[in-house]
């Protein structure tokens, strides 16, 4: 929450330098409308999402991780794959994917086609290719006619892609408390959440976690002042095998180098963290207060930012998302 991150390196903390009026954090700004888009791409790729076809064994679908009823994400620490290996990192959220620059936990991507297409081949992933899953789109009459509609031809690479990724744009959650205070109704968040507001934007989390996204487009070191698992519950996770991005190469330990997470519908997506370590929205405030701002944050100051937190849970399809049914606040 702390430190703010250029798209190429790493500042100093808030608090080890002295930050001239110019340079302080960028104040939050209310999520951007879903941008204009075909509807019969968004439906071809809403139907791509949900279908366990784009699967090498057909055995599950992007929907299996990325469940749409459950934050865009799955409640658990890491997702099994393929050969029945744990995945590295915990599943993050696709809502609002579309307003990201940088994509992944090791933001390596700032293309969403590049990086659906990493999940389609991935062996421990979808664990598919083109020469594979192309003939089973032509092999199927439904999807044979709605590529040659939508794009006047039958599937290929290109098509299927901005099939999914214009899907994956549409996937916008309007109409949260906090965007609705923003716009200047002033009683859509609660004086605790008001506070909560208050402290996250003093003790400098919106340093990391700005701009419409309250977060998603910068990196940083995860443990600044402390070890991340100072006062919290260690990892079962061995050390991912993925190096951090090449313009972090410079920077010692770059293995605790991540790129700093939307906090959009943060309440429906635990557990928290590349490693999903915590259940709790309330133990991840704690420790991210201690690792990243070297503070210890009282219990009273911990429910306020995170009862803030809690609004900015927006809306999909014209639903409220459905809040983590794990125990969010203590």
């Amino acid at each position: 929450m702390v430190g703010a991150v250029a798209m190429i390196g790493i500042l100093p903390p808030m608090g080890s330098t002295r930050i001239a009026a110019k340079e302080q954090p960028p104040a939050l700004s209310p999520l951007p409308p879903a941008p204009a888009l075909d509807p019969a791409k968004v439906q071809l790729g809403r139907s791509l999402f949900h279908d366990p076809m784009l699967s090498s064994r057909q055995g599950f679908a992007c929907s299996s991780c990325h469940d749409l009823d459950r934050g865009g994400t799955i409640n658990v620490k890491r997702s099994v794959g393929y050969e029945g290996r744990m995945h590295e990192f915990n599943v993050p959220t696709l809502f609002n994917v579309g307003n990201n620059y940088r994509l992944g936990w090791r933001g390596k991507f700032t293309s969403l086609a590049a990086k659906t297409e990493q999940v389609l081949v991935d062996r421990n992933l979808m664990a598919n290719d083109w020469p594979k899953l192309l003939p089973r789109l032509w092999a199927s009459p439904p999807y044979r006619g709605r590529f040659e509609a939508t794009y006047g031809r039958p599937a290929d690479r290109d098509a299927v892609l901005d099939a999914l990724v214009t899907f994956q744009r549409s996937l916008v959650t309007p109409n949260a408390a906090f965007d609705r205070f923003l716009a200047g109704e002033d009683s859509a968040i609660s004086p605790e959440q008001k506070r909560g507001y208050e402290l996250f934007k003093t003790y400098g989390c919106v340093s990391c976690h700005q701009g419409s996204n309250v977060g998603g487009n910068m990196f940083q070191i995860f443990g600044v002042f402390h070890g991340p698992d100072a006062g919290g519950q260690a990892s079962d996770a061995t050390a991912p095998s993925e190096t951090g991005h090449a313009s972090l190469s410079d920077i010692a330990n770059e293995r605790n180098v991540y790129r700093v997470p939307s906090l959009r519908n943060v309440a429906a997506t635990s557990p928290y963290f590349h490693d999903g370590r915590t259940q709790s929205l309330s133990d991840a405030v704690a420790v991210m207060a201690r690792s990243q701002l070297g503070r210890t944050l009282s219990e009273d100051e911990i429910a306020a930012i995170a009862t803030f937190l809690e609004s900015l849970t927006g809306e999909y399809d014209g639903k409220p998302i459905m809040v983590s049914p794990v125990e969010g606040r203590r």
